[in-house]
């Protein structure tokens, strides 16, 4: 079957259309979008005044079978001086259709629904919609813009049926033209370039295998865990590389409290020699102000951390006030306007990241995320993983988020396996390829972009939007990768205010969409790891999927699930064990549940949580959940202050005098450690630090013995394996 087919689309009539006027009758019209066919509209010619308007007009557009075509029909009114209404919108899967096919559909009017957007166009000297460069300008006459001749160029997608529109410069004079490959048109010079692309020769790494760059840092860092194994669990041999298991540590958010805990946390693990059996290390929101402050020391794992521990004391209990000074006021404008003549979008979060880092620095910090390759590439320190959402303005954080995770190496996404290098995120690309390189961000902006706020989820529950499949005659054969036929009414006025209301999010931040002009493939609903991961109403609409877009918009990912654990989950990365640190406030128990419930919604592999009743009512300081040998083994250790109140270290009491030191209230949420807090006390500093330390080294035996566990099921099935290639040699 030819790869490029032609569509013929006969739109007939309607009946019973509803009124949209109150005076009149509809002025109907019907709107064709296909845009992995053409960038253009089509649609057909309105009749006035009908209820049962028959058009019987035919279209056609040239389509690719590999890339899923998801026809979009609206129905409008037609309005004289106000913008059109649209009625209603059917999304109808091409793949239903085989080549030679000829089928008769009708749509039965169901309003059931979810919003559309309608984007302005805006007419330029010469514009070419979903190009790249979308507008650009043609000098004619001696200061021609390129060399000699006067030369535009258009990058698009290939077999999209592009038009040219062309405004001449001083006439109110508005022209359309298509335009076949290779046409040279006009008496000037004005010559298109046609970029063809494929998977090879991208700027941009499509493929959900783990970069060359961390396959090689895994295979450095697995001898620093093999040794640091064989030295806290007293082997007598050295392990293989195949027999040294994957140990993670995740974090979650949760502000200054976080950051301080998770300081707590890892300098136990580092007197453990723990924190040198961890592979990978995790985190979202105020712990990535942690991981970041850290990995600008190169070799930070193999230093005491007390050291980095009293620099953050010093910035955590002084005043913050000196960061609104007149001073530095100025500096964030200059910041913000060198960045923005780089070529990045601004946002609020940009302002918040230039106030972090002068928060946490005594001058303001260079570094950028790839810099911080130098404290990996021998394998040193533990991977460090920022994890952030990819959301839509028009839909709450529950009905779309996309998983976004950085790395020295990559950034990209978990469900379409596309990834660029970190140094190039934030540039502009097309169709895979860097067509305008921006300076990579200083990561105290990241930082910026990863700040926790809370949302207000309760749209989804005051006006639902829902898709339902229609009833289309006849019946056709389903095929796996086929979506089913959408129906689609727009909302009405009231609805979309509070839809503006309930999914406004006051900080998010913008940055080039790497994605832009690729195309889903036609089956991409049978990918399993797209599957693994596929969780918002619009997966089954590829016209709606982020390829479309212009920008990423980014988020906390506590808009969603306070966590961190899902590029741990990568099954490329065959995580054993996970030491989950809990810095949440409120509930101990929500987010592990929250994210417990998904990985069983997604078929992700991942231990089971439940608590007894006893430890609903009193939580103790850790918990290993285990069940299963495709799931890792979880350590999970909640913010709660047990034994520490008796003892002062394990298994040494407190004595009287000590007692209040061991006080520490980090169940209120307000205070003293409320997530909005940006300055503590030494006192209340010292005390969490304390007690995160106290509770990793009090329950020792328990990480130790979920290492020994991993270890035996690692050398079982090694040996299993390698009995059975000798059976099968033999036999």
């Amino acid at each position: 079957v030819p790869q490029l087919c032609w569509l013929t689309v006969k739109i007939i009539g309607m009946r019973n259309l509803r009124k949209a006027d109150v005076l009149s009758q509809t002025d109907c019209y019907v709107k064709l979008w296909l845009p992995t066919a053409s960038c253009q509209e089509a649609r057909t010619r309105t009749v006035c005044n009908s209820r049962n308007p028959v058009w019987n007009e035919t279209f056609l557009f040239m389509i690719q079978r590999e890339v899923k075509n998801i026809l979009e029909l609206s129905v409008c009114d037609e309005d004289a001086f106000t913008p059109d209404d649209q009625l209603l919108t059917v999304s109808f899967d091409v793949a239903k259709v085989q080549p030679g096919e000829k089928v008769h559909l009708n749509f039965k009017l169901n309003p059931e629904v979810r919003n559309e957007k309608i984007g302005e166009v805006k007419d330029f000297t010469f514009t070419m919609e979903g190009s790249y460069e979308e507008t650009q300008d043609v000098s004619i006459g001696p200061c021609c813009r390129w060399g000699t001749s006067e030369t535009t160029m258009f990058h698009y997608m290939k077999h999209s049926q592009p038009r040219l529109h062309m405004k001449l410069p001083k006439e109110h004079f508005f022209c359309g033209v298509c335009f076949v490959c290779g046409w040279k048109w006009l008496t000037g010079n004005v010559s298109f370039l046609f970029l063809f692309s494929s998977c090879k020769n991208l700027d941009l790494r499509l493929g959900f295998d783990l970069c060359a760059e961390e396959q090689d840092f895994v295979c450095k860092r697995k001898k620093v865990v093999a040794a640091a194994l064989k030295n806290v669990l007293h082997l007598d041999e050295d392990l293989q590389e195949d027999e040294v298991p994957v140990v993670a540590v995740m974090t979650t958010a949760g502000g200054v409290r976080s950051m301080t805990a998770m300081l707590g946390s890892l300098l136990a693990l580092q007197d453990l020699g723990v924190l040198d059996c961890v592979l990978y290390i995790s985190g979202l929101s105020a712990t990535t102000w942690t991981m970041a402050k850290l990995y600008e020391d190169a070799n930070w794992s193999r230093k005491d951390l007390r050291g980095p521990i009293g620099d953050i004391r010093k910035h955590v209990i002084k005043s913050k006030m000196h960061c609104f000074s007149l001073d530095h006021m100025k500096y964030y404008e200059k910041e913000l306007c060198e960045r923005k003549q780089e070529g990045h979008k601004l946002s609020f979060t940009d302002l918040w990241g230039l106030f972090i880092d002068c928060m946490l620095h005594h001058q303001g910090s260079t570094q950028k995320l790839s810099d911080q390759q130098l404290a990996v590439n021998q394998g040193q320190n533990p991977l460090p993983i920022y994890l952030s959402l990819n959301v839509k303005d028009d839909f709450s954080t529950l009905d779309f988020k996309e998983w976004v995770e950085f790395t020295p190496y990559e950034v990209g996404f978990l469900k379409y396996g596309a990834f660029v290098r970190s140094e190039d995120f934030g540039s502009e690309f097309f169709m895979g390829h860097l067509m305008k390189k921006i300076p990579e961000s200083r990561i105290c902006f990241l930082e910026g972009d990863l700040l926790s706020i809370s949302e207000n989820h309760f749209y989804n529950y005051i006006i639902g939007h829902k898709e339902l499949p229609s009833n289309n005659y006849p019946a056709l054969p389903k095929k796996p990768h086929e979506q089913a036929t959408c129906l689609s009414v727009p909302k009405g006025c009231l609805s979309n205010t509070l839809r503006e209301m309930m999914t406004g999010r006051p900080v998010v931040s913008t940055y080039h969409n790497f994605l832009k002009g690729l195309q889903l493939h036609n089956k991409y609903l049978e990918n399993e790891r797209f599957h693994m991961w596929k969780d918002t109403v619009l997966d089954s609409s590829p016209n709606q999927l982020n390829a479309m877009d212009d920008y990423l918009k980014l988020v906390d990912t506590a808009f969603f699930i306070n966590t961190s654990c899902p590029p741990i989950l990568r099954p490329e990365r065959k995580a054993d064990v996970i030491l989950h640190l809990n810095y949440s406030g409120g509930s101990q128990t929500l987010p592990l549940d929250l994210f417990s419930k998904y990985c069983l919604e997604h078929g992700i592999p991942f231990p089971s949580t439940e608590l007894r009743q006893e430890d609903w009512e009193h939580l103790k300081e850790c918990y290993v959940f285990e069940d299963s040998l495709e799931a890792p083994i979880l350590a999970y250790f909640p913010l709660v202050c047990d034994t520490f109140q008796k003892y002062k270290a394990p298994n040494v009491e407190r004595s009287p005098s000590e007692r209040e030191e061991g006080r520490v209230d980090v169940s209120n949420c307000i205070a003293p450690y409320g997530t909005g807090l940006l300055t503590y006390s030494e006192e209340n500093f010292n005390k969490l630090l304390n007690l995160c330390s106290y509770n990793i080294l009090n329950n020792k035996h328990l990480i130790l013995q979920a290492l020994r566990t991993i270890l035996k099921l690692r050398i079982a099935v090694k040996v299993k394996t390698y009995t059975q290639r000798v059976w099968k040699t033999q036999f």
